[in-house]
């Protein structure tokens, strides 16, 4: 049995040191350095691509996908509370590269969210690219990049011991969640262990306990860094997540292809976890500096369909989506002024579920084996290069990247063994400009291309899905490819602080499901066959801004896009509805602060008819407002710095549910109601 240590045990860790905490929300940082966008520690205000550096609550009890609710340009998919994906200007998962500490979260899901397989209470910041990002990160990185990035093991030079502790309770949905953090560092090593856990029951929305939203799950980390010489390092990180009791009430299904003896089927987890293991070297080469890292991550989920009118399970699915990678990166000078980043990336994701069902009616209980594909696999490798130089007051930085990507399996569905495998070769390349206009303001132009090779279940996997289609794979799919410009402003500084970009992304190839209108000869359920549109196009703007007003300070942020699949000659399928944010806080590193917003999301009446073949439903605008407010200490006892808060949640009582929910038109799982959140945190 693995080594687990339930949520409720760090409650009672945290209070018996009695941490305090300031505020639980996710707060964002105009003017702040991040690794992400360039590959290297870069300040937000001189990055020519619009991006969100996010620092993250001690204590929180949600999961990753909340942090970026109500950031611009920024959205969520959700099917429950667990299962949130990150949605970057109005392209999902599929086209949204998550990585936790720079590596990428390999799984093809069918329900949930990859960004959720860590703890909020663990993490440090959340870095969010948004636009183009296939130079540095390849396949997948057409919407952006997610990097969800914990404490790292840092060498100081005297010996140090610190860390911190946290927990919080929320009355929406009686949740528990604790999270604590110890650093131990000298000239020569340093370690970083954390264990994290929450227990959360169905939330309560203004209808009332959503059944089957609770979970439990817990988090174990592990760094650690040692000096070999003057100029040499070596790197360990390991991590543990696992997940317990995960439903997804926005797969409930009852006729469209389900089985009347079934009544109401429904998709839950009853386990799922996340390893990695990860060695790493940062070492200095002459005037530059390599970093490498090896690695292998697995994620593991049991994957179920409960019948409510059997009361149990009737598909039973295990599968493991395993990848092992290498990838490095030298950065080192050039002449007088240029900034080279030369890198290489390789990785391969084998996954081979294994798949039982009870498929003989009215009994449904002959439990057969029906895996929807056998020993997939999917291999990249690519390289790249990325130069910064100055034309005169202007800063140019220029990439391109080689990628070869290749799918092959065993089997796809029952029978077809031969022209599985398939290949694409992308080139990427980015070409951007930073022009400072005046005092900490700039302003920047950014073009790139980007790609997106199918997944393995696009390419492979022919099985029933929640929509009531029977989905049909094509391993013969050709990669997405996007071309994206991007305009905007950066104002840093100690007043006035504002982002705005504009944007337009075409899409060529884009990968969907099809109606076919054809049914499949033994089920009976219509068919949606995967394969490449002709083109579609996403544009928009969005901006933030912060100003403050004497003791206080005001801040907003808005976002518009549009969507257009150009083949149906129609809005792109599920785009999120514009929206804007008002804030008003008084902020304060000792003693007590507060803020409170307003935000207003429009009526989404843009929607795919012909596409979804009647299934996107319009959703009604709504306006929602939430107030936080605690106490920030100085030293407490044995702690360095400490806090309380509270945290106020849907005010109103408003009943809404965002436009990405997932679930049967008209009856998608409405979102948390009035709820109030109390954390105590503390670091040493």
């Amino acid at each position: 049995m693995p080594f687990r240590l339930k949520p409720l045990a760090l409650v009672m860790l945290g209070l018996s040191v009695f941490p305090f905490s300031h505020g639980a929300r996710a707060e964002t940082m105009l003017d702040a350095q991040m690794v992400t966008a360039k590959g290297h520690a870069a300040d937000t205000l001189d990055t020519p691509q619009a991006v969100e550096v996010l620092s993250a609550p001690g204590a929180s009890g949600a999961v990753a996908g909340e942090l970026l609710r109500g950031k611009p340009g920024l959205a969520l998919q959700s099917d429950g509370a667990w299962g949130q994906n990150p949605v970057l200007r109005g392209l999902k998962k599929e086209s949204v590269v998550v990585m936790v500490d720079g590596v990428r979260i390999n799984s093809a899901q069918p329900q949930g969210a990859i960004a959720s397989f860590l703890d909020l209470g663990l993490l440090e910041r959340a870095e969010v690219v948004k636009g183009p990002g296939s130079v540095l990160y390849g396949s997948g990185a057409m919407g952006g990049v997610v990097n969800l990035i914990t404490p790292q093991a840092e060498f100081t030079a005297d010996d140090t011991l610190g860390g911190r502790v946290g927990v919080r309770y929320s009355s929406v949905d009686e949740g528990l969640a604790g999270a604590a953090l110890l650093t131990r560092s000298n000239a020569d090593s340093a370690l970083v262990l954390g264990i994290a856990g929450r227990d959360v029951d169905d939330y309560r929305s203004p209808d009332g306990r959503e059944d089957l939203t609770g979970y439990q799950s817990d988090t174990l980390l592990a760094k650690y860094r040692h000096k070999l010489t003057e100029h040499v390092s070596l790197r360990v990180n390991l991590q543990r997540h696992e997940d317990e009791d995960v439903w997804y009430p926005g797969s409930a299904r009852r006729g469209a292809g389900v089985p009347a003896p079934l009544g109401t089927a429904i998709i839950h987890s009853p386990q799922q976890r996340r390893e990695l293991y990860e060695l790493g070297v940062d070492a200095k080469l002459g005037e530059g500096t390599l970093v490498a890292e090896i690695y292998r991550q697995e994620v593991f989920r049991q994957i179920r369909a409960f019948s409510s009118a059997k009361q149990r399970d009737y598909v039973r699915n295990d599968v493991s989506f395993i990848t092992d990678g290498a990838k490095t990166r030298y950065l080192f000078p050039a002449g007088a002024d240029h900034l080279l980043t030369i890198g290489a990336e390789l990785w391969r994701m084998r996954g081979d579920p294994e798949r039982y069902m009870d498929n003989n009616p009215p009994a449904f209980d002959n439990n057969v084996r029906n895996d929807p594909f056998n020993k997939g696999e999917i291999e990249s490798a690519g390289v790249f290069v990325q130069d910064e130089f100055a034309l005169g007051d202007t800063r140019i930085v220029a990439g391109a990247r080689f990628d070869r990507v290749a799918g092959d399996a065993a089997r796809k569905g029952m029978t077809q063994t031969t022209g599985l495998d398939n290949t694409d070769h992308e080139l990427s390349w980015s070409l951007a400009a930073i022009q400072p206009l005046g005092a900490n303001l700039n302003a920047y132009a950014n073009l790139g291309r980007a790609f997106r090779a199918p997944d393995m279940r696009e390419r492979f996997e022919d099985s029933a899905r929640g929509d009531g289609y029977y989905h049909v794979g094509n391993p013969q799919l050709d990669a997405e490819v996007s071309t994206s410009l991007e305009l905007g402003l950066k104002q840093g500084g100690a007043g006035l602080q504002y982002q705005l970009a504009a944007f337009h992304t075409r899409i060529d190839d884009y990968i969907a499901g099809r109606v076919s209108g054809a049914v499949h000869p033994q089920n009976g359920l219509p068919l949606k066959i995967t394969e490449n549109l002709d083109k579609v196009t996403i544009y928009g703007i969005e901006g933030s801004a912060s100003l403050p007003l004497g003791a206080f300070v005001a801040d907003a942020g808005f976002t518009w896009l549009r969507g257009k699949n150009h083949q149906d000659d129609e809005p792109l399928y599920q785009m999120p509805a514009p929206e804007f944010t008002v804030g008003l806080g008084q902020p304060a590193v000792r003693g007590f602060w507060w803020r409170a917003q307003l935000r207003a999301v429009a009526e989404q009446d843009r929607i795919a008819t012909k596409f979804s073949n009647g299934t996107e439903n319009r959703s009604a605008g709504f306006v929602t407002a939430d107030a936080e407010f605690g106490w920030r200490f100085g030293k407490v006892a044995a702690f360095e710095s400490a806090g309380l808060a509270v945290q106020l949640s849907n005010l109103a009582d408003k009943r809404y549910h965002e436009h990405l929910t997932e679930g049967v038109s008209g009856n998608e799982l409405a979102a948390p109601g009035r709820g109030v959140a109390l954390s105590l945190n503390g670091s040493f």
